[in-house]
């Protein structure tokens, strides 16, 4: 077990290495704020769909579609006790920091460090797995996320269904279902734009790191208290209660790992439209991130052990 978690640890280390790059960069002032945004809006709206579309080319798979099908029913599940649960955290504080708190604790960076993540523990075909922790939780995000953080009078059906994370999704799936493969020259350029994912995804990352206050996301408890929820205590409740379930294997791993990843930067985007604090949001995202590099790992590890992939 010590090989493996030091092998995850390496490949958890090449991420953050990509990731103080964008740091750098910010610092240095090479990457401004605009840029963030730019490279962001890229992300979202073209290289996740295509490599969402992109792992999901492959041979049609009745036994797969049945496992993708649990693991969307397993976590709409999870996502919906835990939302329970997080309405019982931070009852003390003022609205503002407790709602963004609560948000931090629920949604983690599935997208832009899940993926990167499962790619390189799991492999390609880990990805398949990922595509439905994407789906489930921008489904989530823009409709519970929306109503937790701005409350019911700010639900938007239509962009709860029709964003990329979604619409890729949907694409990829019509795609598996019809067995339909894109041509040669498509494919190929679907695949090279789904493959900037990572360096990109971990580059802005980093950025928005360097723009917090990481001192004071170090001394401030309650950020302590989310991060605790967010990176030990909902995955490794996953982890044990999705045991008995005999899930496949991958689909078990997959499940466990991207519950394990750090506050989603989407906290900081709802934060600022929904007038929060965006403050104390900065701090979780960047002090959660850089704590993962501990936890990920490990979970990582417990969750191929205990899953058996």
């Amino acid at each position: 077990m010590l090989n493996n978690l030091l092998l995850v640890a390496s490949q958890v280390g090449t991420l953050f290495l990509m990731m103080g790059v964008g740091f750098l960069l910010s610092k240095a002032g090479k990457l401004s704020a605009s840029s963030v945004n730019q490279i962001t809006f890229l992300l979202l709206y073209v290289v996740v769909p295509c490599l969402v579309v992109d792992a999901l080319q492959t041979e049609k798979d009745p036994a797969l579609l049945h496992t993708v099908g649990v693991g969307f029913v397993v976590l709409l599940i999870l996502y919906g006790i835990y939302a329970g649960v997080i309405m019982l955290l931070f009852r003390r504080l003022a609205p503002d920091t407790r709602d963004t708190l609560r948000f931090g604790v629920l949604y983690g960076n599935v997208g832009f460090m899940g993926i990167p993540l499962i790619r390189a523990v799991l492999g390609e075909r880990g990805l398949i797995y990922a595509t439905v922790s994407l789906a489930v939780f921008t489904l989530l995000n823009w409709s519970h996320g929306v109503v937790l953080m701005g409350g019911r009078k700010e639900l938007s059906v239509k962009k709860a269904v029709l964003n990329p994370g979604i619409l890729g999704t949907v694409v990829g799936l019509l795609l598996f279902l019809l067995a339909v493969r894109l041509p040669a020259t498509v494919g190929d350029a679907v695949s090279f734009l789904g493959s900037m994912n990572t360096p990109l995804a971990m580059v802005i990352i980093g950025a928005q790191m360097a723009q917090a206050d990481l001192k004071a996301a170090f001394r401030d408890r309650r950020l302590y208290l989310a991060t605790l929820f967010k990176l030990v205590i909902f995955p490794l409740a996953a982890a044990l209660a999705l045991v008995p379930l005999k899930l496949d294997p991958m689909l078990y791993s997959a499940i466990v790992i991207l519950l394990a990843t750090p506050t989603a930067g989407t906290t900081a985007m709802f934060a600022q439209q929904f007038r929060r604090d965006p403050v104390i949001e900065a701090e979780m995202v960047s002090l959660s991130t850089l704590l993962s590099i501990i936890s990920l790992p490990v979970f990582a590890v417990v969750a191929k052990a205990l899953g058996g992939a």
